[in-house]
């Protein structure tokens, strides 16, 4: 049987990453896009044009938040500041939600601008739990919060990186983007179950999911979101549509951009799993 999500987030059907590259199309045509996703940091320190097109954006689409660099993880001090602009930001879109990733970004006050691994024990957990707890209660939203590809492990982890996500969900309250491409990297990459971990996502907590491709090098992927789809994914999504009733989906697409309309028929492919998800629960 499907399962709602605990938050009542509505399923916004199919969405882009928004790309400037992609900016003329959108605002000649206004495509039959469901919804965009920004990433929030491109647009928290300028007043110039990108931040004028997402608000003619906002104006008829749906809009959902996705940032890179909260650094939940980190020992670093939350950074307010950021923090402050992020939810002005999510004011003036009107966003549906906002969210970042399990992940740690920096630390001594330097970014990385790299998605880094935790490692999965229960110290790391009440770190993250705690900080989860700390920017919500400031931002008076849930986040939404995506697994990360990974391509290294921690000889202390003791639990697998989906009970710790689930878990994390759990105890901080918080919902979650679950993105199925970097499943099958990290599954990959680390010889892990794909299947086992797609039984362990708590489904009532997951309110979006991405899809994207990969690079695959033979002895291991990553994450360059520079492909279409693999048919591997594209079945992992159908489960998981299958497994929620229908989440809003996403299409990330972020180096080697194709034109707009080869970017929206790879999202179309989406289509009939969706709906053959709806049809089960109607």
């Amino acid at each position: 049987m499907a399962v709602k999500n605990r938050f009542g987030l509505p399923d916004l059907g199919l969405g882009l990453g928004l790309r400037s590259v992609h900016f003329p199309a959108i605002l000649e045509s206004w495509p039959p896009v469901d919804f965009f996703e920004i990433l929030s940091e491109n647009y928290l320190a300028t007043e110039g044009r990108p931040v004028h097109v997402v608000e003619q954006v906002a104006e008829r689409y749906p809009v959902v938040l996705h940032g890179v660099s909260m650094s939940l993880g980190s020992t670093d001090p939350l950074d307010f500041d950021y923090l402050r602009r992020l939810k002005a930001l999510a004011e003036r879109v009107r966003a549906v939600w906002l969210g970042d990733h399990v992940c740690w970004t920096g630390v001594a006050g330097r970014n990385s601008h790299d998605l880094l691994p935790m490692p999965y024990d229960e110290a790391s957990l009440r770190h993250l739990v705690r900080r989860v707890r700390d920017v919500q209660e400031f931002l008076e939203r849930p986040l939404v919060l995506e697994n990360a590809s990974t391509y290294v492990t921690f000889r202390r982890s003791a639990m697998p990186e989906a009970e710790f996500i689930a878990r994390l969900a759990e105890e901080a309250d918080c919902a979650l983007l679950l993105d199925v491409n970097n499943v099958y990297v990290s599954c990959r990459n680390h010889g892990w179950d794909a299947r086992a971990y797609l039984d362990a996502v708590p489904y009532d907590r997951v309110v979006q999911i991405h899809l994207a491709g990969h690079t695959d090098h033979g002895t291991h992927c990553i994450d360059t979101h520079s492909r279409p789809v693999i048919d591997e994914v594209w079945r992992f999504y159908a489960d998981v549509e299958r497994r929620t009733g229908g989440r809003a989906t996403l299409l990330e697409w972020d180096e080697e951009i194709p034109s707009f309309e080869e970017t929206f028929a790879e999202l179309q492919k989406a289509a009939p799993h969706k709906q053959a998800a709806r049809r089960a629960v109607a």
